[in-house]
Parts: structure tokens; sequence; C-alpha cells
């Protein structure tokens, strides 16, 4: 890989779970300010590699590295791995994003942070909140809220828009490409919207295991899809596969 300013650079990444290989010899480069959106079927890694980024999982083979956690990491997960019964508050929630013990009391500055940033991902007024009266797309922004109360230079997301009406994921993705030309934010979004990714990524990683591309998001056409996905390009949107 080319030596280059990076904020994530990931080489040669292999994650097993007992006799099944995850990740097999992946490579990634993260430029300082980029959004890289990672593309691939079900069960082809993109969870697993960004919990190895994270420091979730143990890694087998190759070497992570960070350059960019001046300003810490933002991660949001996957909607599917949040639980709505926990009791607690949007505010408490919302407020651990700054500090690693649960928030018994959180100070008048706190809050007014967390209210900053409940109202940048449309949910003002939401801070009272029980996360078991929240819906699933609104409990996938206070995630994003979450991710964005120590102004990350890393925000990493599996899957953000997974809940949101379109209106929703619309107004998610502005926000990300803002903080990333307001902030100098470095993105790294697992998605399976194609359409998301050709129009908001600068950066691409198509991969099923390991690398089956990686470049702009020109590198979204139909070969490559068909390598990873192992179905014709007919079944993804028509409006992409015309590019590269």
């Amino acid at each position: 890989m080319e030596s280059q300013a990076y904020c994530v650079k990931v080489e040669g990444l292999t994650i097993r779970f007992g006799r099944n290989v995850a990740v097999e010899n992946l490579d990634l480069l993260c430029s300082p300010g980029s959004w890289t959106a990672v593309i691939g079927p079900n069960g082809s890694g993109k969870s697993t590699l960004l919990k190895a980024i994270l420091g979730l999982v143990d890694v087998d083979h190759g070497t992570i590295h960070i350059s960019c956690t001046g300003a810490g990491i933002g991660y949001v997960p996957q909607a599917k791995t949040l639980d709505r019964r926990f009791p607690a508050t949007v505010m408490e929630l919302v407020s651990t994003g700054l500090r690693s013990r649960w928030p018994f009391l959180i100070p008048g500055e706190v809050k007014k942070q967390v209210e900053a940033c409940l109202e940048r991902v449309g949910l003002r007024g939401y801070s009272k909140h029980l996360l078991s009266d929240l819906s699933g797309g609104e409990l996938q922004r206070v995630y994003l809220a979450r991710s964005l109360i120590r102004k990350p230079a890393l925000i990493i997301l599996d899957e953000p828009a997974t809940g949101l009406d379109r209106s929703g994921e619309t107004d998610m993705y502005v926000l990300l490409d803002q903080l990333r030309k307001e902030q100098g934010a470095t993105i790294l979004m697992v998605t399976h919207d194609l359409d998301a990714a050709y129009h908001h990524a600068t950066h691409v990683l198509i991969m099923n295991r390991t690398t089956i591309a990686a470049g702009t998001p020109a590198c979204l056409n139909q070969e490559n899809l068909k390598a990873a996905f192992g179905h014709s390009g007919h079944e993804h949107p028509v409006g992409l596969l015309g590019h590269g």
C-alpha cells in the first residue's frame, strides 16, 4: 500500500472465528477527511472489519493503524444490535459519548451539548424520552447524536440508514457530508445502499471477505458488483451500473 497520509490504514487483515475465515488479507486506506463506503453481501465481513478497527475483535494476521484519534472515534452500531429495553433516557445515553461510566449526574454544560447534538440529528425535544418509547429510526438517530458529541475526527457507522425513512436518510447523509466538509471528519460507513455510496462517498471498498475492488465510486460497476455479490448487475440500481 502506498505511503501517504491516512486516518485509518489496514494491511493484510485476516480474522478467523474458529475454522470460519471472516476477513482474509484485506487492505483499506482512509485518508483524512474522506468518506469511505464499504459494500458487500451479507456475511462478507463488513461489520467484522469495523469491529476490528474499533478493537472489538481479535486479529489473526495483518495490522491496523489509526492516526486521527485526537478528538476520539464516534461509532454508530447496527440498529439490530441496539436494545430499547434498557431503562434510560435519551439524555443519559447521548451523554455517555463523553465519558466511559454511566452519568448518574449530568452537568448543565453537558446537557447543552446533548441538546445541540439532538437538534443536529432532528430530535429536538427528545432528551427526556425513554429509549423504550423510540422507534427504530429514532433510536438510530440517538446513537448518531451520541457519536457526534465528542466532535470526533473519525466516525464509523454500520448500516446507519436502517430504520430511517427516505427523508431521514437524506437528512443523515447531508449531516455527515457537513461534518466531513466543515470539521474535516473522516467517515467509514458500511452500507447496502449503493446509491448513497455512489453519490456521497469519496471512496468505496467492495469486499467479500477479501478486497474485490477499491477506489472512487466509479468502481461500483457491474463487473465488480457481480464479483462481490455473485449475480448480475440488473439487480442493482441501473443508474449506478452505467458508471465506471
